[in-house]
């Protein structure tokens, strides 16, 4: 599964140790007279103005903000997913954090492995697969967004070839590319998708790259799942569309940003922070998306035609109504095996584990 590969060396920093009395699961009422409960974050990338690191970042400011003096929030940025996870993950227990969100599937061992050390700590563990007692984990439905922002892409394209630049492949990111693809076949059948590897999250010359070589595979469409804005820039400079991920990227190309598939983390580190302040914090294994307001997609650009809006928005609704689910059958893979069947829906093991592509994605599987 997933997060994140690793980013060039850190601004780690060394946080000063005091081992900190405070329970994880003490109720606010004891907290009043008590210091703040200390949150930390630790961050795989830099906080930068866009992408995952970004979005998490915006997250733990909507803690303070709705907190106040309730709470105090550190983070780390920059953090590789190696064993220096581990060594920061630990200093941020001993600078007196109880509570800890790491925030990349790389720092799953790291997490649970300082999780076993500290038992009175809560930790939370983004996009992973493996909890504790101390540790819950929470990951979010990107699919929903990939689906609509692929029925848009199905009818924007002139070549019927988009382009998709992918980071690993991972069931997450698969699930992206599928629901993209799907969405696209379920409005232009002729859609084909065409999928470049650069294993990495964040390297925009290597994205730009594989954008511009995209391109001359006669794409004129282009997703992603890497997280800089390299690809909108360049779509923009050649007269073509993109969609954004992890953050609103029409900045960087007004003319070609057709929407974005965003996601608001806060709406999660809210509702398990104020579990904690009320001491009725438990780990859990959450997924959340579009209806939790994860997962949002901002107004579609106006050069989207009405009809293809009112696609857009009718299928946004009955997903948020709980009405349509991007894999509900029938969904043949690339070689035209019937994955899912007609009328039924895809299983959430299924879906969490997918490690195949849909019908119209070119090419192999790295």
């Amino acid at each position: 599964m997933k997060r994140r590969q690793w980013l060039q060396a850190t601004a780690l920093g060394t946080l000063a140790p005091a081992l900190s009395t405070l329970g994880a699961l003490t109720p606010l009422s004891a907290r009043a007279a008590a210091k703040p409960l200390k949150i930390g974050f630790i961050y795989p990338g830099p906080v930068s103005n866009v992408g995952w690191t970004f979005q998490h970042d915006l997250g733990r400011k909507l803690v303070e903000k709705t907190f106040g003096a309730q709470v105090q929030t550190v983070f780390v940025e920059n953090v590789p997913e190696s064993n220096d996870a581990e060594r920061v993950i630990r200093q941020l227990v001993m600078d007196g954090c109880t509570m800890i969100f790491t925030t990349s599937f790389g720092f799953m061992e790291s997490t649970l492995k300082v999780a076993q050390e500290f038992p009175d700590v809560i930790f939370e563990h983004a996009t992973g697969y493996k909890m504790a007692k101390n540790v819950g984990i929470y990951q979010t439905r990107f699919y929903e967004g990939a689906y609509l922002i692929g029925m848009v892409a199905g009818r924007m394209t002139k070549t019927n070839n988009l382009g998709f630049v992918a980071s690993f492949p991972i069931p997450e990111v698969l699930r992206n590319i599928n629901a993209f693809t799907h969405g696209a076949r379920s409005v232009n059948p002729k859609v084909r998708t065409k999928v470049v590897w650069i294993n990495s999250w964040y390297d925009p010359a290597r994205e730009r790259d594989a954008a511009m070589a995209l391109s001359g595979q006669q794409c004129d469409v282009f997703y992603q799942n890497t997280d800089s804005p390299a690809i909108v820039q360049l779509a923009q400079t050649k007269g073509l569309y993109a969609f954004g991920q992890d953050s609103d990227m029409r900045a960087f190309g007004p003319k070609a940003h057709l929407t974005a598939n965003t996601v608001n983390w806060g709406v999660y580190y809210v509702h398990k922070v104020r579990q904690a302040l009320v001491g009725q914090w438990k780990a859990e294994d959450t997924k959340w998306g579009m209806k939790e307001g994860m997962i949002e997609l901002p107004a579609l650009n106006p050069v989207v035609p009405p009809d293809v809006a009112k696609l857009f928005n009718d299928k946004k609704a009955a997903i948020l109504a709980g009405q349509f689910h991007p894999f509900r059958g029938p969904v043949k893979d690339q070689a035209g095996a019937l994955k899912i069947a007609a009328g039924q829906t895809i299983s959430d093991s299924e879906l969490w584990g997918m490690k195949w592509y849909v019908e119209g994605v070119d090419g192999k599987l790295p």
